[in-house]
């Protein structure tokens, strides 16, 4: 899901308030003495006291000039209407130009901001950004769907390789391409990915960092319980030892949906037929590839497995697994869940 988060307005500097004053004074110099004492007055007061917005906004400040950063302002609120604003603006600029550049940007502005704190932000002020949170356990074909839904970003985008998104909470500015987000996952995976590998448990039966990251996308869709993965990890590398059949539901699954919408009904005998590489009830060892995108824990199970001769597990009917490390064993397991389905 995408959300958004504001980026912390910076304050401005306290200044010396004669001197800036002055500055003000010098400005309307033109004018008798009382008229420069009151204009420049007026203009003081409206250029620090508290502005119209009633709630805080998140505003897009458009390139084209100072006009058009006006415009932009006095439309949503920020500064009051009126030609004496907008000439009390754009002097504002002009006499406090040394404090730097005018930025576009999608920028925060809090309620009441006043026009020296409005001028600052413009200057300052870090843009918004923005959260897209991708879920550990998602398809390359759901990450893909998770961007094109993204709000604010720009330009499609084809379905990554699979697994190659680390799942975690990104952040993006607006009207950033949604290549450049995806871009950053990869990199994060690929770099997450390569940390584990290198401090993996001595022994395992994987032969590179995709090995690794196949068997975390094995154990992410086996459990959703947190310490049961290195549990679930254990088992598939003991069968990989000992040269057994992975039988894996979620392989089979992937077999049928190549990732895409979920299957929707329970597996079939004739399911688990399904001739594929990926159909561990046919093919000894790891499936070609990953069947999806695992998170850091997973991957990190996958690396440092539970301490266990388990060979197998099956549902307990209350979200989490038993595990066994004989076949009678598990057979007994299967009847005890068999037996809770029934009786529900």
């Amino acid at each position: 899901m995408a959300s958004k988060r504001k980026s912390r307005t910076p304050q401005p500097p306290a200044r010396k308030g004669r001197f800036f004053l002055l500055r003000w004074l010098a400005a309307f110099s033109g004018l008798g003495l009382l008229g420069l004492a009151a204009i420049g007055a007026i203009a003081w007061h409206d250029y620090t006291r508290p502005g119209p917005l009633a709630t805080g906004q998140d505003i897009v400040i458009h390139r084209g000039g100072y006009t058009a950063t006006l415009a932009t302002l006095q439309e949503t609120g920020v500064l009051r209407p009126g030609s004496w604003t907008g000439r009390l603006f754009q002097l504002s600029i002009a006499l406090t130009r040394r404090d730097g550049q005018i930025h576009a940007a999608e920028l925060h502005f809090p309620a009441q901001v006043s026009m020296s704190e409005t001028l600052w932000i413009l200057r300052h002020g870090k843009p918004v950004l923005h959260r897209l949170t991708v879920p550990e356990g998602l398809t390359a074909y759901d990450i893909t769907n998770l961007l094109l839904n993204a709000p604010f970003l720009t330009a499609d985008i084809s379905p990554p390789a699979e697994g190659s998104a680390l799942p975690q909470t990104y952040t993006y500015l607006r009207d950033e391409p949604r290549a450049d987000v995806l871009a950053r996952m990869q990199a994060k995976m690929a770099s997450t990915l390569a940390s584990i590998w290198q401090d993996r448990e001595p022994g395992l039966p994987l032969q590179s960092p995709q090995d690794l990251l196949v068997l975390a996308s094995l154990v992410e869709k086996e459990t959703a319980v947190p310490a049961e993965r290195p549990l679930v990890a254990r088992v598939l590398v003991n069968r990989l030892q000992k040269g057994m059949k992975l039988q894996t539901d979620p392989t089979v699954i992937y077999a049928l949906t190549q990732g895409r919408p979920p299957l929707g009904r329970a597996l079939t005998h004739t399911d688990l037929q399904t001739p594929s590489p990926y159909n561990t009830y046919l093919n000894t060892g790891l499936p070609p590839g990953p069947i999806c995108s695992p998170g850091l824990a997973a991957l990190e199970a996958a690396a440092h497995p539970a301490q266990s001769n388990a060979l197998y597990f099956v549902a307990n009917g209350t979200g989490g697994h038993n595990f066994a490390a004989t076949l009678s064993e598990h057979n007994k397991n299967v009847s005890l869940f068999r037996a809770q389905q029934s009786g529900q």
